[in-house]
């Protein structure tokens, strides 16, 4: 369903978002929470991702529309590889979704050498007390329907977890509460630790 649904957006707005932001990706890449692979179509040839989804539905059908990607089982949270083992981490609808964004940053800065690039597309808490309220209120029923929470921190949170905001710009793709949104990249310092 999830395909069927967003195939209007992503036509419209978001193919275009992913391909501008995807195209900064070098190197070794981790996308976490690849649901079904939509962002696939838009890395730059030769881009070699490794696709962590804990969904088996959404692994399968991404399987079944990319044959050959490399899929595997894994929570933000906990993510099943070594410290320093990518170059870029991508995460697109990801930290509105996770049960511990702080953790799933904390992971990502841990798997990312340094220095590393974090390219994302996410929703944020709006600035407007208004909007604000809004995404409070419908926030359960998002989390019930979706599985998102559309008005979570989540720059503060890349911030206090080790990340330097290279580059952003905020969007109003939608109506409350799943504006606004945020795409952009933040990198990790050669001179920090995780």
């Amino acid at each position: 369903m999830y395909d069927l649904l967003m195939g209007p957006a992503e036509r419209a707005v978001l193919g275009k978002l992913r391909r501008g932001l995807l195209r900064k990706a070098t190197g070794r890449v981790l996308e976490i929470g690849a649901g079904t692979g939509a962002n696939l179509p838009h890395y730059p040839p030769g881009i070699r991702v490794v696709l962590l989804e804990p969904d088996p539905a959404y692994r399968n059908r991404g399987k079944g529309k990319f044959p050959g990607a490399r899929w595997v089982e894994g929570r933000g949270e906990n993510l099943p590889f070594p410290d320093n083992s990518f170059d870029t981490v991508v995460a697109t609808f990801v930290l509105c979704s996770v049960e511990d964004p702080r953790r799933t940053i904390g992971e990502i800065r841990r798997v990312l050498r340094s220095p590393g690039k974090f390219l994302f597309l996410e929703h944020i808490r709006a600035e407007a007390r208004w909007e604000q309220r809004i995404q409070d209120l419908s926030s359960p029923l998002w989390q019930l329907l979706a599985g998102c929470r559309c008005n979570r921190p989540t720059l503060e949170f890349l911030n206090r977890g080790g990340f330097y905001l290279e580059e952003k710009q905020i969007l109003h793709l939608a109506m409350p509460p799943l504006n606004p949104q945020v795409v952009g990249t933040a990198i990790t310092s050669a001179y920090d630790t995780p």
